[in-house]
């Protein structure tokens, strides 16, 4: 990475040379760039997740709002494969948990319909019962509340990336502690088990919101892998 990107800056440097007319002509156009290797994506095996969303189901019995809040990001990350600033935008608006589907923007501010699944669903309704009691007890704060946003911090205002990674990243490491797992973990994971489960990959592609097939392909490495088989 560090020589593709050395080598760029010289493409850049002889390319505004030759154009200036100070070489005649530029010999960085012939030089190819190195073949970077394909790093496959954490993610968690099935006994894993259920490990995972076992282990924040049991800690959201607690009632705390903390921990049911966590209980519902993690579900809808594992069942819908979002980003995290996906997840994050998510207005109340965007939400029909009768119809079980979530409007997601993406890369691009690209709009996509997504599934939930029942457990992601009766997480969130839960939820929502702590988010609105959380609003009520803001209602008089001076800090304006962010009454739109799905996600709140305990003082009201819209999680930022870092507190839902934090969150997120706390509940991983009951799983498989310094493993270097995150929030995209769970996107592999939601990935890789449904085409272990033989979904199309154009419908993976879908829910991803990857406008390149190729994007997607990467999981069916993952699974070779997991095979025993190669890349």
């Amino acid at each position: 990475r560090s020589v593709a990107r050395l080598l760029s800056a010289v493409r850049s440097f002889y390319r505004w040379m030759h154009r200036d007319e100070r070489v005649d002509v530029n010999p960085a156009r012939a030089v190819k760039s190195p073949r970077l290797p394909r790093t496959l994506p954490a993610y968690l095996d099935k006994r894993q997740a259920d490990t995972l969303l076992e282990h924040a189901a049991t800690r959201a019995q607690s009632l705390e709002f903390t921990d049911v809040r966590n209980l519902a990001m993690l579900e809808l990350f594992y069942s819908s494969g979002l980003r995290l600033s996906e997840l994050r935008g998510i207005d109340l608006a965007d939400l029909d948990l009768v119809a079980q589907q979530v409007k997601v923007r993406g890369k691009g501010r690209k709009e996509r319909i997504v599934p939930l699944g029942d457990h992601a669903q009766r997480a969130l309704r839960n939820y929502l019962v702590k988010r609105d009691a959380l609003l009520a007890k803001h209602k008089d704060s001076a800090t304006k509340p962010a009454r739109g946003a799905v996600f709140l911090s305990e003082r009201g205002g819209r999680m930022s990336p870092r507190a839902i990674q934090h969150a997120v990243v706390q509940l991983l490491s009951a799983v498989d502690e310094g493993a270097g797992l995150s929030t995209h973990s769970l996107r592999h994971s939601f990935a890789t088990h449904l085409l272990d489960a033989g979904k199309d990959i154009r419908t993976v592609q879908e829910l991803l919101g990857h406008s390149d097939v190729s994007t997607t392909m990467i999981y069916t490495h993952v699974l070779k892998v997991a095979a025993g088989g190669t890349t």
